[in-house]
């Protein structure tokens, strides 16, 4: 867990400034600190009083920090006058951290925050990323607030140039049914992510919670465009779920927690969306003769055939997913498991098959062309994938109770029956709960449709040597 530290003022309603930040910095797995520069007198209407503290005292509580506590990413936030900019600044000289500036001077209310602008100039230039909204944007470089998108663009790619940092451009004042934010250097675009327009007044410490956000990510994944898609799919949920909260009469806050606070797990919602097809697998004549022995050894022998260039395809199917993987952990799991298939499952498979080569029917075609078309996204991709771990082992501990040492397919059946492919087949699961937690609600359905599609194709996949016999039956 990371450390971030966020310097900002408070907010006694809880929806904007150090609250906000914790809260967000907590919800994104980050362990939160904080250093108070203001007081504010302000609730979900509006900012009626600041009272700053003093810079000796700012300073005071950062140098306590950094004595003590490693500092793995910062985020400033309001800075209420100069006195405390030039003890924030001179306090960074001393820490070697990554800095997400939210230069707070107006708030989305239009309530200013910050006495003089100028003196941020030097703070500026030490910021690894800049989060104006589009109000400040404009002010930082002392010219009118974007009127469009392109026009934002070019304001941000002018301000990262005179600071040599990196700029999220954030569209969300913006008309339009889409809300862009884009990543911005003085070379130009970097990333660009849209999300659909939410209807809610609820949007109190958007531009805190997005920035504490992808300093926590940042400092989990050192990769600021990952950071900041994972951070903008994180506000667009906590918006989305912003009316189930009632806080004040204004406009509320956004819902930081609402991930965590869900009656349902996604992957038991999802299991329970695939009863029908668990108990049609249970019921075909591959699986009822497979369990009592009484499978023919030609039907067994086409099954094997299938599936080893399945898995020839599904090992390729792993990498893909181990090279759009978002962290090194994800990463490695995927590629194990692509090289567990190619040396083992592959092998195994070739021990019970005579010489000879088959070709691969239309169901696993269909199959394999599915999961080709689900790697637009990792998300999407992994939850494609979960039905090959899920359902194996599912149907796998029901065999394993059948087998014995005279088993014809003991060999078979023992192997999605082990405790190995029990703990992969977890680790699976809630590497896809990860993903649906990071999406946005389309990417959701996505992942759903495609374990859905995936499900449907496993059980088509057990019943095709009956379909190959039925079809092509033995003269």
């Amino acid at each position: 867990m990371k450390n971030i530290l966020s310097i900002a003022g408070s907010d006694p309603s809880g929806g904007a400034g150090i609250q906000a930040d914790l809260k967000a910095i907590a919800a994104n797995g980050g362990y939160g600190m904080c250093v108070i520069t203001a007081l504010t007198a302000q609730n979900t209407q509006g900012v009626s009083a600041v009272q700053a503290i003093g810079g000796e005292f700012v300073l005071a509580q950062l140098e306590a920090i950094s004595a003590d506590v490693q500092i793995d990413a910062i985020k400033i936030g309001m800075l209420a006058n100069a006195e405390v900019i030039r003890a924030v600044n001179g306090w960074l000289d001393t820490v070697d951290a990554p800095v997400v500036l939210d230069p707070v001077m107006v708030a989305t209310s239009g309530d200013r925050l910050l006495e003089d602008e100028a003196v941020l100039d030097s703070l500026l230039d030490r910021a690894s990323v800049i989060t104006p909204n589009l109000l400040e944007l404009a002010s930082l470089l002392r010219e009118p607030a974007a009127a469009s998108w392109p026009q934002a663009l070019e304001q941000a790619q002018c301000l990262a140039a005179k600071h040599g940092s990196l700029v999220l451009a954030k569209g969300g004042h913006l008309a339009g049914e889409l809300c862009p934010d884009a990543l911005v250097s003085g070379e130009g675009v970097l990333a660009e992510f849209s999300n659909p327009r939410l209807d809610t007044k609820n949007t109190h410490g958007t531009g805190c919670t997005l920035s504490s956000a992808l300093a926590t990510l940042f400092a989990a994944s050192g990769d600021w465009v990952c950071a900041l898609e994972k951070a903008k799919a994180y506000l667009f949920r906590a918006i989305g779920a912003a009316d189930e909260l009632n806080v004040g009469s204004g406009h509320g806050p956004v819902n930081h927690f609402a991930d965590f606070f869900s009656d349902t797990d996604p992957m038991d919602s999802w299991w329970q969306q695939i009863q029908g097809l668990r108990d049609s697998i249970d019921n075909l004549e591959f699986i009822t003769q497979l369990a009592d022995g009484t499978l023919a050894k030609a039907d067994f022998e086409y099954y094997l055939a299938q599936d080893a260039l399945y898995l020839q395809r599904y090992a390729q199917v792993l990498s893909e997913a181990s090279a759009l993987a978002p962290d090194l952990e994800a990463q490695r799991f995927w590629a194990n498991s692509a090289s567990e298939i190619l040396e083992g499952e592959l092998q195994l498979h070739r021990s019970y098959l005579a010489e000879g080569t088959a070709n691969p029917s239309a169901i696993t075609l269909n199959y394999v062309n599915h999961l080709a078309a689900s790697a637009s996204s990792y998300a999407e991709l992994i939850a494609a994938i979960l039905p090959c771990y899920w359902l194996y082992q599912d149907i796998g501990k029901r065999l394993a109770s059948a087998n014995h040492q005279a088993h014809p397919y003991k060999q078979w059946l023992v192997t999605y029956a082990s405790e190995e492919f029990d703990r992969a087949t977890e680790r699976a699961i809630s590497m896809v709960r990860e993903a649906w937690k990071q999406a946005d609600d389309g990417l959701r359905e996505r992942m759903r449709v495609a374990f859905m599609r995936s499900s449907e194709h496993e059980v088509a996949f057990f019943d095709q040597a009956r379909q190959n016999r039925v079809e092509f039956p033995t003269v």
